[in-house]
């Protein structure tokens, strides 16, 4: 895998933060990949005092808010157990939903291997999700996670049979561009690949409060491949 050069990534930096669009299929931190790098070895790089504020699963893109130094990351953490981050997610998900500020509250258990399953057992985990666009068989939703649990907006949105396109650890589905587009030629010998491969998930604003008490709210720009997916869907509904 070719690495982005870190400084690309950058929409946001000040004396104590520094916010990136993080793109899929790098993980935040280590992770049990051997031989390959991730986003905080990379930041390090940049600067070797930054510390990751939170994560986002690997193949999850969008805004991540890395800290310079001991008291910002103190700061940021506060916030973020006070529940007072901003946090705004796109995703693209099978069928047509109307959603209008629908609240998902179901408890979530993670288990050993890294998989939520909805549990009364479970965290308590609130989500709101607001239909943004309809296609034809798919739906753009905006999701603001009022909790952090391992794939909440994930299970939450399964719960609502609207699973996040190719996200098959929860029921969602590849979607390929012979399934929207009528008269599809595939070149012989070629086997079609998926419109986007990884789920559909981006993490589109994130806001805070910054050390002086000034409110931020950050945006980040799709990336390529959630981007050719939106265009693709709106291209043929």
């Amino acid at each position: 895998m070719k690495y982005p050069v870190f400084k690309d990534l950058i929409i946001h930096e000040d004396e104590d933060f520094l916010v990136v669009n993080k793109p899929p299929f790098l993980a935040t931190l280590e992770d049990r990949t051997p031989n390959t790098t991730n986003l905080l070895k990379l930041a390090r790089q940049y600067n070797p005092d930054l510390q990751a504020c939170h994560r986002l699963d690997k193949d999850t893109s969008g805004c991540l808010v890395f800290a310079k130094n001991p008291e910002a990351y103190r700061h940021l953490s506060m916030q973020f157990e006070a529940r007072e981050v901003y946090k705004v997610y796109h995703a693209v998900v099978w069928g047509q939903h109307k959603f209008e500020d629908e609240l998902v509250s179901r408890n979530i258990l993670a288990s050993a291997k890294g998989v939520a399953k909805l549990t009364p057992q479970g965290k308590p985990a609130d989500t709101y999700f607001t239909t943004l666009e309809n296609f034809s068989r798919h739906t753009l939703v905006e999701c603001v996670p009022v909790t952090g649990r391992l794939h909440q907006i994930r299970v939450h949105l399964a719960f609502l049979k609207a699973p996040i396109v190719q996200d098959e650890l929860y029921g969602g589905e590849p979607l390929y561009l012979s399934s929207l587009k009528r008269k599809f030629n595939l070149k012989q010998q070629t086997e079609e690949q998926p419109l986007i491969k990884r789920f559909a998930l981006h993490s589109f604003n994130i806001g805070f409060t910054l050390m002086n008490a000034e409110k931020i709210k950050l945006e980040a720009p799709y990336p390529k491949d959630f981007a050719v997916l939106v265009k693709q869907l709106r291209a043929y509904s």
